[in-house]
């Protein structure tokens, strides 16, 4: 790790008496750092499908083109995902994300002083690969600052950035065009959204914290002495500072049942979520006899319908079942199971687009849920890695499934064919869920063990550091 992203350490402890404020400012700083942070991401990441028209335009780029430049931005950025999140467990959050950004702005710029297919070609890939560095440190702060107990909701807060970004951004692109005009349609879709992402990195620097230990606090296992944490459970500071990210990732990602689980549930949900909003458009109109306008009213309420039902699945899962997270996943998939077979068989306009919506409005939840899960099955040090495996297995294998594979499938059988996929899809994120869930209880049986055995809450954390069982990560 390059010295510039290492997490930097302040000398001066905070006095006992303000740990407990202290704590509770930077906390919700870095939230609210993470939460805009993120958004700026899709800024400078959904912008470029806007701009497509024009490429095609004034570029004279086929469709086959413009579709290729997507799918190299998706691929580099499902890959990413992968190796930057494990890199982000090593370095200072806010330096890393912030650093993302502006890599990505800096992207955006130069895309909008290009004008040859391999040049975009290369750029959206780097662009697709710094779009990596924005998930990891977002989830490495919630783990760092947030207990268990809280998550649920906190994870539901930082979700709606995805909202707030893909949001903002056609706003943002038309007061480019606005203000720069059509003629300089590179600068409105390209470098405006890039100034708004230096802006980002810039509160990014400002608001986000590191690890309560390096801004001068106790860890979060002192803070909040109650807390399930596995940091409790495995090696001592000095060993995994000492560790570099493969060592991390092999030690305790790679052979870790539990997280393998969480990311085939990803995974699968994955599938459904891609199955239904990639083709959603194309089944309507040709299938069911939707006009355009009645389509498009389907798209936006399956886009928007899911962030009260998201806000809501992170309140019950911390308050009704108690920081279990697969039990709301698992009653979500089961409707969806039965509301995909009302979206496939019925003949009404009404239904068809009611089902659309249930679907909307649950499939986003097993996909959150999961996000938050992840950081409870590895320690905090390791939640980075654990994302990144997640968010590859999510976004090149499932989004795969749930759009190439899809419409091979629908060329070849027909649309029985595709729906036949969703309906196994859901069935193995059904499965997987139950897994990851008994997981999560085994965990929790162990951490309740391990705190009777140890030494007062109020003793220092290295007293109560030791191994997890093998049979943990094996």
């Amino acid at each position: 790790m390059i010295s510039l992203l290492k997490p930097r350490q302040v000398r001066t402890r905070v006095p006992n008496d303000q740990i407990q404020r202290i704590y509770r400012s930077f906390r919700l700083r870095t939230l609210l750092g993470i939460t805009i942070g993120y958004a700026c991401f899709y800024v400078v990441r959904n912008n470029f499908a806007l701009s497509t028209p024009y490429l095609k335009a004034d570029l004279d780029l086929s469709a086959g083109s413009i579709g290729l430049l997507s799918s190299y931005m998706l691929i580099a950025y499902g890959c990413s995902k992968g190796y930057m999140s494990s890199f982000a467990d090593k370095a200072d959050p806010k330096r890393f994300m912030a650093l993302g950004l502006l890599l990505c702005a800096f992207i955006n710029i130069l895309l909008g002083f290009s004008s040859g297919f391999m040049a975009i070609s290369a750029l959206v890939i780097l662009l697709g690969t710094f779009q990596g560095m924005g998930v990891g440190p977002c989830f490495i702060s919630m783990a760092k600052w947030y207990p268990k107990k809280e998550r649920g909701i906190i994870g539901a807060i930082w979700n709606t950035s995805h909202n707030l970004g893909g949001g903002i951004v056609a706003p943002i692109v038309t007061a480019g065009f606005f203000l720069f005009g059509t003629e300089h349609w590179q600068v409105a879709s390209y470098i405006f959204p890039a100034m708004i992402a230096v802006i980002g990195a810039v509160v990014v620097l400002c608001l986000v914290k590191g690890a309560p230990e390096n801004e001068g606090l106790p860890k979060l296992s002192e803070i909040v002495p109650n807390d399930e944490s596995l940091d409790n459970l495995t090696q001592d500071d000095r060993t995994v500072k000492n560790m570099s990210s493969w060592q991390i990732f092999k030690t305790y990602v790679l052979p870790n049942k539990n997280v393998w689980c969480v990311s085939l549930v990803d995974t699968f949900v994955y599938t459904v979520r891609f199955g239904m909003l990639t083709w959603m458009p194309i089944y309507l109109l040709q299938v069911k006899g939707f006009t355009k306008a009645e389509m498009a009213i389907a798209f936006l309420v399956f886009e928007w319908a899911a962030i009260p039902t998201t806000l809501f699945s992170g309140v019950i899962s911390d308050k009704l079942f108690k920081g279990y997270r697969m039990p709301p996943a698992i009653i979500s998939m089961i409707l969806i199971f039965g509301c995909i077979i009302g979206y496939w068989q019925s003949d009404s306009l009404l239904e068809t687009t009611v089902f659309a919506a249930i679907v909307g409005c649950l499939i986003y939840v097993p996909q959150f849920l999961a996000s938050v899960q992840t950081m409870e099955i590895v320690p905090s040090y390791a939640v980075g890695s654990a994302v990144g495996l997640r968010g590859f297995m999510s976004y090149v294998i499932g989004t795969s499934f749930g759009t190439s594979i899809f419409g091979v499938v629908v060329d070849r059988v027909g649309w029985n064919g595709g729906f036949y996929i969703l309906f196994t899809a859901v069935i193995l994120c059904l499965l997987f869920c139950v897994l990851t869930h008994l997981g999560a209880v085994k965990l929790h049986r162990q951490l309740a063990v391990q705190g009777a055995e140890t030494t007062p809450a109020s003793a220092p954390a290295d007293h109560v550091s030791r191994k997890l069982e093998t049979n943990s990560y094996n």
